[in-house]
């Protein structure tokens, strides 16, 4: 049995991570790249655009946080993709997973969020609840939650990612970057449509934060533009997707997001890169795309 959602399949076994609060967050992770001690540590979170499902190419999805780990040399530096499908700004924070991945970051790691494909939405939808207040500002609204039935404080969806900096760096995390949103397979005269309600807002708290941040719906958007629609829709997306991309399109965001870090004045994140980016990198279910 299948639901759809957001233009793609969403399983049964995600339906009960949103009903019980992504308690199996443990097992998603389950494969991802083993840590070696000694190494400082990139950590990536974000929604299923970043990591989706089990990151096996389920439906034949995926995110850019899984081939963005061959752009860096990791025998330098460990890469921790932490994503979760179907988590916004304000649920991956308040459902724990958030305090899974502080309880392991160290002074001299880094961290790459890229939120806002779950913000939009009722603040107190029954299904979900994982709406947040659009802009950068600090306004508030109370809720009582239909999922976890308890009083809630929502806060704009710039608060939480200005929060998930203010908590990396009180563990010593070196250097942070916020990411847009990554565009969706939607086109208006021959130009792919551009996000920019959340692009902004993810702009406004990266600079009011003091971090970097890299428009990847811009850059990846330009490039998809070059291509024309029906190539992309051909090539980066599974048939009838607009949200998630496949195999080609994750490397192509993945390829965006490493040019830009190359890219930035002060951060030394990109001497980790490596000097020649892979130029064919494989899909690991061995299909085509």
């Amino acid at each position: 049995m299948k639901s759809k959602f957001s233009g793609g399949v969403l399983s049964l076994c995600t339906l009960w991570l949103f009903a019980f609060g992504y308690s199996s967050a443990s097992a998603q992770w389950a494969n991802a790249i083993p840590i070696k001690p000694g190494l400082p540590t990139l950590w990536l979170i974000g929604d299923s655009t970043m990591r989706n499902g089990q990151d096996t190419g389920g439906n034949g999805q995926w995110g850019w946080g899984n081939p963005i780990a061959s752009y860096f040399d990791q025998t330098r530096i460990n890469v921790q993709n932490r994503a979760m499908g179907g988590t916004s700004s304000r649920t991956y924070m308040n459902n724990g997973l958030w305090d899974k991945v502080m309880a392991e970051i160290k002074p001299s790691d880094y961290l790459i969020m890229q939120f806002g494909a779950n913000d939009g939405g009722a603040l107190d939808d029954p299904q979900r609840a994982r709406g947040t207040i659009p802009g950068n500002g600090e306004e508030t609204r109370e809720i009582d939650n239909p999922i976890t039935k308890k009083h809630e404080v929502v806060h704009t969806y710039g608060w939480y990612l200005r929060k998930y900096v203010a908590d990396a760096r009180s563990k010593g995390v070196v250097h942070i970057v916020i990411c847009s949103p990554i565009p969706r397979n939607a086109w208006t005269d021959g130009k792919m449509n551009r996000n920019t309600r959340y692009t902004s807002a993810a702009m406004d708290a990266a600079k009011e934060a003091g971090v970097d941040f890299i428009n990847l719906n811009e850059l990846a958007a330009t490039r998809f533009d070059a291509e024309g629609q029906q190539k992309v829709t051909d090539t980066y997306y599974p048939e009838k997707e607009v949200v998630h991309t496949d195999w080609a399109g994750a490397v192509l965001n993945a390829d965006c997001i490493a040019t830009a870090l190359k890219a930035l004045d002060q951060s030394d994140l990109k001497t980790y890169l490596l000097p020649n980016p892979p130029t064919d990198l494989k899909n690991p279910t061995g299909k085509p795309r």
